[in-house]
Order: C-alpha cells, then structure tokens, then sequence
C-alpha cells in the first residue's frame, strides 16, 4: 500500500429528531429548556425544508454521500460519534443537550461503513455509565471500532486499531478537552467509566498524549489523533490549540481530526502533516434553528486526505462538499462550494490556502 486515504468527518449526530424519524425511534423525552420532545426538532426541519417520510430507510441521513464514498473508497472512515446508542439510562443531570440513538437504528451508522467511531466527545455520557455501556457493546457488535471513552482510563485511552499493509496498522486515539463543554467528573479512572480526558489544551497534555502513542505504535504504523475541543460556533483557533497540534506532529502524528464546532474551521499543513481543527457537523437536527445563518451551517465538508502509506506525509487533500437538507446530505450546489473554498482561503497564513473546486465535485487543495 503506498497511499492511505482518510475519511475524516466532524461530528455525527444522530439522537434526539434524526433518531425519532429512523425505523426503532427511542424514548423521545428531553431536558432541554425549551424542547422537551426530540419529535419538535423533525417538526422544526419539516416546518424549514419540507415533510420527510416516517420511518426514513437507516441510509437516509447520509443520502448522497454514500455514493460519493463509494467513489472515492477511503481506505479508513473515521468521524466523531457524538450520540449515545442507548435506550436505557438517564439524562446526566450536568446537561442541557442530551443525544441518544436507539441501538435499533444501528443500520445507520452501519450504512457508511464506518471503521473508527471516535467517543471522546461532551455527548458519550449523556445517560450515564449505562449508556456508554450500551453504546461500546452495539458499537462493537457492528464491528466498528471505538476509542476515547470505555469502562475505566486503560480502555478509554487505548486506541483503535484498524489493520492496514500487513505488518502495519492505523492507530486512532481520541481526547476531549473541557472546551468542548465535557464534564470534569467525565475523565475516566482507573476503576471508572469515562472518556479519555484533557484537563487542559497544553504542552503538558500533548507530552501526556505523546507518552502513550510512543507506548504503543510500532514502525510502519500511522497515527490519528482525534481532539473534541473549543466552542460550537466561531472561526478562531486558540493559539494553545495550534500550539498543541503542532507538538503532537513533532511526535510522531500524522493527522490531527479536530472538532467540536458546527461549521469547518482553518486547516494547516505543517511539517506535510495534516491539521483539522474544526470538520464542522456532519449529520444533525439543526435546520430551522436560526441565528447563525452568517455561518451557512447547512453546508457540510467529509474531508478525504491521502497519506504516503510509508510515511505518513500528506500527498493530496481533497474534501466533499456537501449540504443538509430535511435531514439527509445532499451535494452541495455549486455556489454553496464556492462559497466553502472561498472561506478555507480566506483564513490566510499559517492556514492553509489554494483550495478550488473539481470538475469531480470535490474540493482539492492546491
């Protein structure tokens, strides 16, 4: 193998409406200040977009996006999972938001043919320690591979494994930082359930990362680590965030899969190392919620980065634009791509710039 081709995607979000609309739809019952059904949120995006049919198929979500993987064919798809696969639990009472998708309505992870589901993230515990339970066992049992959370901090801090070229594997870690609006009490123990938690974005905390990939990985293997980190909404990357991507690329890391935010943030190539520091969603509930229009929240990016196998350098860095609509991704039109390439340029040094639009659809870098 002398290419690996990444799928990176932000965050999935499939609870609350996207699971009330899926064939084995969960309780429906929500904490949340305003909402207290997750049907209002189907009822927001019908009342935006249009009427949905009820049950949608388990591939509805990801709509055209399946066809465009199948094109592509990545070698390894990777996105962060944000949704606990539960029926059981109760709402983690140091929450407003709370995801869960009915281990019923697995098929629809199963459709994307997912290999990495990253879980360090402020939504795995949402119903408490049976929740996460439930979703490491229905994870598992799908064959997807989970890391960032699990029953005490050796398991929460193992990567996943995904076998490449034999002799070779790609190693995937996952970390959440409290900017993310993870809660402290989250971290996991050695004798407790939690995600693999950062207490803080710092030299201190990649060195801590750092530590446990030189325990693990071997020659030949390629390294992802995958960082839950800053605020929903906003184009700024802390200068603490670049700081610490860029000390995990000196370590020895070949890709860093940041997100949190609802929209794409900058990316960098440093030292021919890719740095995600916002994918953006990718599946959610959100349409009909405005006042972030300035933002066009409903345009979406799957970046599909191509590494030297050997080495991990970047050799290519293409993304598939895409948007939302009733729930399912759609092309984006072209002037929604425009847009997409224009704002990646537009960040400017030390980000990286030279994005354009294919004759494939894609976006390519340079």
């Amino acid at each position: 193998m002398a290419d690996l081709t990444l799928l990176l995607g932000g965050d999935v979000m499939t609870g609350r409406g996207v699971d009330a609309v899926l064939p084995r739809p969960g309780p429906p019952d929500l904490r949340e200040e305003a909402v207290r059904d997750a049907r209002e949120y189907v009822r927001l995006v019908e009342a935006a977009s249009g009427p949905l049919p009820r049950p949608v198929p388990p591939t509805w979500p990801w709509g055209d996006a399946l066809a465009l993987l199948d094109a592509v064919a990545p070698d390894v798809r990777i996105v962060n999972l944000e949704t606990a696969v539960t029926g059981r639990g109760t709402h983690e009472p140091a929450k407003a938001i709370h995801y869960r998708m009915h281990p019923g309505n697995l098929p629809c992870l199963g459709a994307a043919r997912l290999d990495v589901c990253a879980l360090g993230n402020n939504h795995s515990l949402d119903f408490g320690p049976v929740g996460l339970a439930d979703t490491l066992d229905a994870l598992a049992g799908a064959g997807i591979a989970t890391a960032g959370a699990g029953p005490d901090a050796d398991a929460a801090w193992r990567p996943a494994e995904v076998p490449l070229a034999p002799g070779r594997r790609l190693l995937v870690w996952s970390v959440a930082a409290p900017s993310s609006g993870v809660p402290p009490h989250w971290a996991a123990t050695p004798a407790g359930p939690g995600v693999a938690y950062l207490p803080e974005v710092s030299a201190a905390s990649a060195d801590l990362v750092r530590d446990r990939i030189a325990a693990e990985v071997r020659p030949g293997d390629r390294v992802v680590v995958s960082v839950h980190w800053g605020s929903n909404w906003g184009y700024e990357v802390p200068d603490e965030h670049v700081a610490f991507a860029r000390r995990l690329v000196d370590g020895g890391v070949d890709v860093v899969h940041g997100h949190s935010s609802h929209h794409p943030r900058p990316v960098e190539v440093y030292r021919e190392r890719l740095i995600l520091y916002g994918c953006g969603d990718v599946l959610d509930d959100y349409e009909g919620i405005g006042g972030y229009e300035a933002y066009r929240p409903e345009l979406r990016l799957l970046w599909l980065p191509t590494l030297d196998a050997a080495t991990g350098c970047l050799r290519a860095l293409r993304a598939a634009p895409l948007r939302i609509r009733r729930m399912r991704l759609e092309r984006a039109a072209p002037d929604g791509s425009d847009w997409l390439a224009g704002l990646l340029d537009g960040f400017g040094p030390p980000f990286a710039t030279g994005f354009r639009p294919s004759a494939d659809g894609l976006l390519r870098w340079r």
